[in-house]
């Protein structure tokens, strides 16, 4: 497993709860820690086989001009973005600073911190697997009978892991 990192992106944008906020503008900045299998990137030397570091910045940068009130919302768009961008996150882990979190007053920042992790052991054969168990999950994709898929839900009550999904697939 490795660690792609961003650290330090800056934006203006106009996230907040007061009308002032959404406004006059504030400065954000975006952390982001994002947990992935390095293997085959480093075996290919190929930029299709990593979690792309632009993609994440442009997948920010396009969250930041949509303003909510709360941080916390805007941190879990941008989860749920990368998400339905990239197959391959095992971990994520996001911090949001505001840096004037409260108009006209002299205080420091404040900031938020999310985290998750998409690693699941298999409820058929106990593999660990990527599953981000939502619409977002690779899974959905999967040509199956329907009837099969829903026999599979409700006795597994949750994914399964690709091995066992071949198993069963049509």
């Amino acid at each position: 497993m490795g660690l792609i990192s961003l650290k330090n992106m800056r934006f203006f944008a106009y996230h907040g709860v007061y009308p002032e906020e959404q406004l006059t503008g504030n400065n954000f900045v975006v952390d982001i820690d994002i947990q992935t299998s390095l293997d085959q990137a480093a075996d290919s030397d190929e930029l299709a086989e990593t979690i792309n570091y632009e993609t994440v910045f442009l997948i920010c940068k396009a969250s930041m001009r949509q303003p909510v009130k709360l941080i916390e919302k805007l941190g879990f768009q941008i989860i749920s973005r990368l998400k339905r961008q990239f197959s391959s996150i095992q971990e994520v882990k996001i911090r949001i600073t505001k840096e004037t979190p409260i108009p006209g007053e002299l205080m420091g920042s404040a900031a938020i911190e999310l985290e998750d992790s998409f690693v699941n052991s298999c409820p058929r054969c106990g593999s660990p697997f990527i599953c981000y168990g939502d619409d977002n999950c690779w899974c959905r994709e999967r040509q199956m009978h329907p009837g099969t898929r829903q026999m599979l839900t409700q006795r597994y009550q949750g994914c399964l892991c690709n091995n066992c999904l071949d198993f069963y697939d049509t």
